[in-house]
This record gives C-alpha cells, sequence and structure tokens, in this order.
C-alpha cells in the first residue's frame, strides 16, 4: 500500500511540513509513503490545455508518476484568508480522474490559531468533482500548530499540562486517522478493480462530475 503526502504550504520551512513528517514517520500500515512538498516543485499555472502541464522545466510528469501509483493520498493545507492553498488547488485542478479517481485522501488543515475549517469545507465542495479523488468522512485540523506535534515522542514533563493534554490528544486522533485511511486504502483498491473490469456502455462521455 503506497501512500504520497503533500505539504501545500507556499513557505518553505513551514509548519504544513512539519506535520507530513509527524504523518509519515506514524503511517506504518503504509509500505511505502513519500512526501511532495509542493513549493520546491516547479508547476505551472494550469491554463486548462494539455499542453501548459508539459512545459520543460515542470515537475508535473514526476508528481503524477507518484500520484498514479499511490493506494491512499494526504493533502495537508495552511489556512490562508480562509482558504485552502492554491499551490494545492492548482494541483487538484491538474490531475486527472484516470489517474487518481476512486483514490482515498484524508485532508488536513494546519493553522496557527483557532480556526482551519474553511480550508476543509472548501476542498470538500469543490476540489474533487473532476478528479473522482474520495475524501473519507474523517480529517484533521491541527490548530494552535506552532506549539505542538514539536517531537516525534510526544510532549516533555515540563510542559505545561494544558498543552501536554491537547498535543497528546491530537496524536491519538491522527492515529486514528491514519488507521481508517489506510483500510479505504484496501477497500477503495478492490472498488477501482472491480470498476475497471466492469466498465459502463460509453463512460467515457462522463469524465467530469455534474
Amino acid at each position: 500500500m503506497n501512500l504520497v503526502i503533500i505539504s501545500a504550504s507556499q513557505r518553505t520551512q513551514s509548519q504544513s511540513v512539519k506535520v507530513a513528517k509527524y504523518l509519515a514517520e506514524n503511517s506504518n500500515q503504509f509500505s511505502d509513503i513519500s512526501h511532495i512538498e509542493l513549493c520546491k516543485q516547479r508547476l505551472p499555472l494550469w491554463d486548462g490545455e494539455a499542453s501548459s502541464k508539459q512545459q520543460t522545466d515542470s515537475d508535473w510528469q514526476k508528481i503524477n508518476n507518484q500520484l498514479q501509483t499511490m493506494d491512499a493520498l494526504i493533502v495537508i493545507t495552511p489556512e490562508w484568508g480562509g482558504t485552502a492553498s492554491p499551490l494545492l488547488k492548482n494541483l487538484l485542478m491538474m490531475a486527472q480522474a484516470e489517474d487518481i479517481g476512486h483514490k482515498p485522501v484524508l485532508l488536513v488543515s494546519v493553522v496557527n490559531g483557532i480556526s482551519g475549517a474553511y480550508p476543509i469545507a472548501e476542498l470538500r465542495m469543490n476540489a474533487f468533482s473532476n478528479n473522482k479523488l474520495i475524501a473519507i468522512p474523517d480529517h484533521l485540523i491541527i490548530r494552535n500548530v506552532e506549539e505542538i506535534l514539536n517531537t516525534m515522542n510526544g510532549p516533555s514533563q515540563q510542559e505545561d499540562e494544558t498543552l501536554a493534554r491537547r498535543d497528546n490528544s491530537i496524536r491519538h486522533r491522527i492515529g486514528y486517522s491514519l488507521h481508517t485511511l489506510f483500510h479505504y486504502g484496501q477497500a477503495m483498491k478492490t472498488l477501482r478493480d472491480s470498476l475497471q473490469s466492469a466498465t459502463y456502455h460509453n463512460e467515457h462521455l462522463y469524465p467530469y462530475g455534474m
């Protein structure tokens, strides 16, 4: 079972990368784990034409090869102005259902405050209609992210008791979400095999969501 983790902050040394590294370290159920940091990739602003993906300096093909072979996906976005990362939305518009359709994705929002719900709602509403990714019911909102997940082993005894309780709680919730994602990955792999072996008459007429 192959897992791809995408951290979509537009900044290097971001809190999204910190979260991605923690998730990767704790996704032991998966046999292969890849982390894509979008701000370090060369992706064109997609103009709706296939040719724009094939620019000579584009990393699109390399990224899409990873997406094609994955069984499950995690996308991590910061909340900026109440929206998900433009880098992530651009990538999701470029991706096609024939490559990533019917694969489960765990949504993760990262915020240095107490909000974080808007990017999840935005992605659920309009990010997967055409690429046909399946957002699992569970999602994660990592609030006050600068204060938590700062060590792989958990908070120290010297840390504030309330902070330590929040840190331990989100680590346990992350474990549950990764467990759920893994089992969705197994189930959706069976579903994809079934859909490929029993195609619907003229289904090529419906490449996009309604």
